[in-house]
């Protein structure tokens, strides 16, 4: 069931912000009121919520939608570890809550992962899949463990001010904007965080990956530090109708800090694939 919280208007876009109950999670999101045909779906990045996306947004014509994933935002933060399987369906759950059947999935760093698990798992639910900044799997999986535990036992600060420094570039870390996110981070549920991390940390897309065969961009950053490029070609030689872009001297939110970049391509990929 879904839940209307409120009319507002954002961008010059008309939004409602609901809450939809699947399963027993709440999750809450923006949708625009009027949905095309086949929608697009924004999964956002780890420690952020879906405003994350505003930049994007504020030059679609479309109307995505956005939500927040398990311990992110306003939707509930179940105590952990969480998986990336869990993740795909909770998104797949929205999809049926929303009454939506085929979309194109536009997934940034933990939402690429949650991206590509759910085009494996539901592959009827697509029309194709847009990769940003994003992996198959992780080389120092003990990496993420450490992050879970510093997350519950220290808090997400010094998390936060790190996830600056390799998601932006310097001159932008200066903006409000990035402030804005760096803040948005160490607000988030420190246990919905760690869930996260454990599911990053515990990964392996390969063989989901190659069972994808839906129209596929991928994008990354050419300095990201945490998904780099070798891993968005290794994304590339998996699925085999995936494109790759690599957006010159960005860092791991590159589509978000150049939206005039990347939403140009983000809509016309949408407009072949529908």
């Amino acid at each position: 069931m879904a839940i209307n919280m409120g009319r507002f208007t954002v961008f010059g876009m008309r939004w409602h912000m609901r809450c939809v109950q699947v399963e027993n999670l709440i999750i809450s999101g923006d949708w625009a009121v009027q949905r095309e045909a086949h929608p697009l779906v924004l999964l956002n990045s780890l420690g952020t919520s879906h405003s994350s996306w505003a930049p994007v947004v504020d030059q679609l014509n479309g109307s995505p939608i956005r939500y927040d994933m398990r311990g992110h935002g306003l939707s509930d933060g179940p105590p952990g570890p969480y998986s990336i399987e869990m993740l795909a369906e909770d998104l797949i759950g929205l999809l049926d809550a929303l009454d939506v059947e085929r979309v194109v999935l536009c997934g940034l760093s933990i939402g690429g992962m949650v991206a590509m698990q759910t085009a494996a798992m539901a592959p009827e639910r697509l029309r194709g899949l847009v990769l940003c900044d994003t992996t198959l799997n992780m080389p120092e999986p003990a990496m993420w463990t450490e992050r879970a535990r510093q997350a519950r036992e220290e808090g997400l600060d010094e998390l936060a001010d790190a996830a600056i420094e390799r998601w932006f570039t310097p001159e932008f870390r200066k903006t409000p904007f990035a402030r804005g996110i760096r803040n948005m981070v160490a607000r988030t549920s420190p246990e919905g965080y760690a869930g996260c991390c454990e599911a990053i940390g515990s990964m392996d897309l390969e063989e989901a990956a190659r069972s994808i065969r839906v129209p596929t961009r991928v994008f990354v950053g050419e300095h990201d530090p945490a998904t780099p490029v070798a891993a968005a070609e290794a994304i590339c030689a998996a699925i085999p109708q995936a494109q790759l872009t690599v957006m010159p001297g960005l860092y791991h939110l590159g589509c978000i800090e150049r939206p005039d970049l990347f939403a140009p391509e983000l809509e016309r990929f949408v407009a072949e694939v529908s």
